[in-house]
């Protein structure tokens, strides 16, 4: 499970978000570290069993740098506020649909999809949606998946029909996203239960077809 001492360290980190603070303070990012890289396996070891896609996935090849890039940002914070992990195939390093943990104090959730992809990938999904489009809709309006997440997330969604697509479409509103997530919000009082490796995987068996459906259409 996780530690209050990885929540504690995070909201430190937060007020303190500088070289010299974290320097100070390695003893206990490396315990906070260790800490959700075990929580990760556990959760890891998990998924396999339902999705058989992610056998050969190491669990530190999920878990995301601590530090920031910040060549191209205003925020020069040099550090996260948080602990993320990715658990799709082919690790980070390869773009299909996964599921992800993200604990951060104030604004954890569980959730996965497709977060953006490029725009070839986009093409396919979007045509694997019009071509299977009643598939996708039982994914997305089963019971468990709407008790859970409620709906698809509408982030950067088009306000008209992509090309290629007619506004009849009756896939429209789904063609017209460019990301495919659904997330949960994750009180902290219930990131420190002793049951939220199995509540994660509730979520993430949850999801599961929709990943299977979003990596199909890309692969």
């Amino acid at each position: 499970m996780i530690e209050q001492t990885t929540v504690d360290f995070l909201k430190s980190l937060h007020k303190n978000n500088n070289r010299e603070w974290f320097l100070k303070n390695k003893t206990k990012y490396d315990a906070a570290k260790d800490n959700y890289l075990n929580f990760v396996e556990e959760v890891l070891s998990g998924i396999q069993k339902f999705d058989p896609t992610l056998n050969e996935l190491l669990p530190k090849q999920c878990v995301f740098r601590i530090n920031r890039d910040v060549r191209f940002s205003k925020n020069k914070d040099p550090y996260k506020n948080n602990f993320g992990a990715s658990f799709s195939k082919g690790a980070k390093k390869v773009n299909a649909a996964g599921y992800y943990f993200h604990l951060e104090p104030g604004a954890s959730f569980i959730g996965g999809g497709l977060w953006m992809p490029e725009a070839p990938d986009l093409q396919k999904i979007r045509q694997e949606i019009d071509y299977s489009f009643k598939e996708f809709a039982s994914i997305i309006n089963h019971s468990k998946f709407k008790t859970i997440f409620g709906a698809l997330t509408t982030e950067a969604k088009l306000s008209r029909p992509p090309k290629g697509y007619n506004i009849e479409n009756p896939a429209i509103e789904y063609l017209k996203l460019k990301s495919f997530t659904a997330i949960v919000p994750i009180a902290d009082k219930d990131i420190l239960n002793a049951n939220i490796v199995k509540q994660s995987l509730t979520i993430f068996k949850t999801l599961s077809p929709l990943v299977q459906f979003l990596n199909r259409g890309i692969d």
